[in-house]
């Protein structure tokens, strides 16, 4: 399907697979507007395209509902609407166990995964079930798939709270035309890698899924025609084992 007018709003899109999916988008002649909390680094991936049309950009924090309104609002001015939605906003923190986990910290990883996608989902879908028309793509984790020890407790719980979301939305929006896709990705060597425990060496960050490989699966999902939907799709480095 051609993709060149197509208008997409990429949340988390300042950096790591965010900021790959927007500029493979960009690439494919989308209209692509990402969001998130820190302005600057949105600003650095807006600027890293230099391409036609130009990536816009707005501050928001998906964990908040008004801002989230605030995001559609402005999304709706500048582009009219959405046609593509992808919830890529993640975060995570150091102290991961059961036993060291803030409060506070879990109702921020699970808040930005899980009610950050519930909050812009909710916020583009009735102009999708307008238009009878619509795609959403949920970048996921395989800590979605299978409870990480790695990803740990809040952030396995909130990547199965939003893989639930995607399924059970995507089972009652067939009807009107709207596909959404949930996308698994392995390890992949992005600043989120920053918050773990154990730093992550320069040769691991090589044999990771580079945000690019994320996006490159984006593009294909994106592309297929109204009628066929990816229901879920996992990706993951070679090495990486899964089972």
């Amino acid at each position: 399907m051609e993709l060149k007018g197509k208008r997409v709003l990429i949340t988390g899109g300042g950096t790591g697979i965010g900021r790959g999916v927007a500029l493979a988008l960009a690439a494919e002649g989308c209209r692509v507007a990402i969001a998130g909390r820190r302005e600057e680094k949105l600003h650095e991936a807006a600027s890293s395209w230099d391409g036609e049309p130009a990536i816009l950009f707005h501050t928001a924090d998906v964990a908040d509902r008004e801002s989230v309104q605030t995001l559609s609002a402005w999304v709706s001015e500048k582009l009219g609407g959405v046609d593509i939605l992808v919830n890529s906003a993640g975060v995570n923190v150091k102290r991961r166990t059961m036993a060291e986990l803030d409060p506070a910290d879990w109702n921020k990883i699970v808040g930005v995964t899980a009610s950050g996608a519930f909050h812009c989902m909710q916020a583009v879908l009735p102009q999708m079930r307008e238009r009878k028309d619509g795609l959403i793509i949920n970048i996921i984790s395989t800590a979605g798939k299978r409870a990480s020890l790695l990803g740990g407790v809040a952030y396995s719980a909130g990547k199965f709270a939003m893989s639930a979301l995607g399924t059970t939305v995507g089972l009652e929006e067939a009807k009107n035309g709207i596909r959404i896709t949930n996308l698994y990705p392995g390890e992949v060597n992005t600043p989120l890698l920053d918050s773990r425990p154990v730093a992550s060496s320069d040769e691991q960050k090589a044999r990771m899924l580079q945000p690019e490989d994320v996006a490159a699966a984006v593009v294909m999902i994106a592309q297929l025609p109204p009628r066929a939907n990816v229901a879920e799709i996992l990706i993951k480095p070679t090495v990486q084992e899964y089972a």
